[in-house]
């Protein structure tokens, strides 16, 4: 069932629920959380959809808040919402309504989602892109538990990570992080089996991918020993490589649905490590309502700490016999300056050959 609200209240839209869900017989209310979506109309409709696949798992009211962009002075200043009430089979398994601010009303969100949430339930916040610099003091984010953003949708990821590190609270989560839950839980099990000391760790991945450094700084922070990152054609997180005593443990995904997991003493083994949607990362996250401590620990180890000391293992890998040693640069140097100036000594040097004579003429005067 919908129903379509223009121009109405939080009270109107709250009437409209308890009639909706009168009409199709199911006037109690089995849901276990609120699930605000804040987001715009262009990424609307797939974040709704994974909501409604997540609340299979997760039966929840999904409150979606879309602030329109008022393009003239007069439309700014009117204050107007548009509900739009689904329950039923257009709903998943539980509740949706879609609100729609324009004008003044967009300064005030909060004002209108607070009537419609659940009484005595949690309440997730969820930004698919475009989440604010510091989601637990936004005024939506201040009425979750938990909040939840993806630094993958944004244009720099790393500076994303530094921001989140900065402004973190407890709730705050990110779905690169949940990317990552099949890497740290094979990669913890596989060092169960071996009782040796990981000494350096290699994480490969495509460029400009968060997941690939939440998991570094995550094996950093955990193992405390230098971890470099390289980069590969993805896609996504390709291969981690730990490096021990008794040799390497290598789980290497290449085609981003099977994985190859290579332990010393061991035969290789084929472990399912596919790509998860985002309908799959929401019901992860929403399984869990208290702050990830592991989560803050990996954040706050830091993206440039990560790469200064990504930089300093990659210059101890350099093999010595590759570095110039004595005045060798400075003898090269002028020739990398171009080949003008090599043509333009090359005359000199026959000039420069009766110089041997020199010895002679002081054996005459002697």
């Amino acid at each position: 069932m919908k129903i379509d609200l223009t121009e109405t209240t939080s009270s109107k839209i709250n009437a409209a629920l308890v009639q909706a869900r009168r009409d199709i017989g199911t006037p109690a209310i089995g849901m276990v959380l609120t699930l605000v979506i804040v987001t715009d109309e262009e990424n609307a409709y797939d974040a709704l959809k994974s909501a409604n696949d997540a609340s299979h798992e997760h039966p929840s009211r999904i409150i979606v808040v879309i602030k329109r962009v008022s393009r003239s002075p007069r439309s700014r200043r009117d204050a107007r919402l548009d509900a739009e009430v689904r329950v039923g089979a257009d709903s998943g398994t539980g509740e949706t309504v879609v609100l729609r601010l324009h004008g003044e009303l967009v300064n005030h969100a909060q004002s209108v989602v607070l009537p419609l949430l659940l009484p005595d339930a949690p309440v997730v916040v969820w930004w698919p892109e475009g989440a604010p610099a510091d989601v637990a003091g936004d005024p939506l984010g201040a009425l979750g538990q938990r909040r939840i953003v993806d630094t993958y949708a944004t244009e720099d990821p790393f500076a994303e990570l530094s921001a989140r590190a900065e402004t973190y609270a407890p709730g705050d989560t990110d779905l690169s992080w949940t990317r990552v839950t099949p890497w740290r839980s094979m990669l913890a099990a596989a060092l169960d089996q071996q009782s040796v000391r990981v000494t350096s760790a290699v994480v490969e991945g495509e460029d400009e991918n968060p997941s690939c450094e939440l998991l570094a700084m995550w094996l950093a922070d955990r193992l405390q020993v230098p971890v470099r990152r390289t980069q590969s054609a993805g896609p996504g997180l390709t291969a981690v490589r730990l490096e021990t005593g008794d040799g390497a443990i290598v789980l290497d995904r290449a085609d981003g649905s099977l994985a190859t997991l290579c332990m010393p003493g061991q035969p290789d083994r084929a472990v399912a490590l596919k790509r998860r949607d985002t309908s799959e990362l929401l019901a992860e996250e929403l399984r869990r309502l208290d702050p990830d401590n592991t989560y803050e620990a990996s954040l706050k180890y830091g993206v440039d700490r990560l790469e200064a000391e990504s930089a300093a293992a990659a210059a101890k890998s350099v093999p010595a016999k590759s570095v110039p040693a004595g005045p060798v640069p400075a003898k090269t140097a002028p020739a990398a300056a171009g080949d003008a100036a090599d043509s333009a000594d090359a005359p000199e040097k026959p000039a420069k050959a009766p110089a041997k004579k020199a010895p002679a003429k002081k054996a005459a005067s002697r």
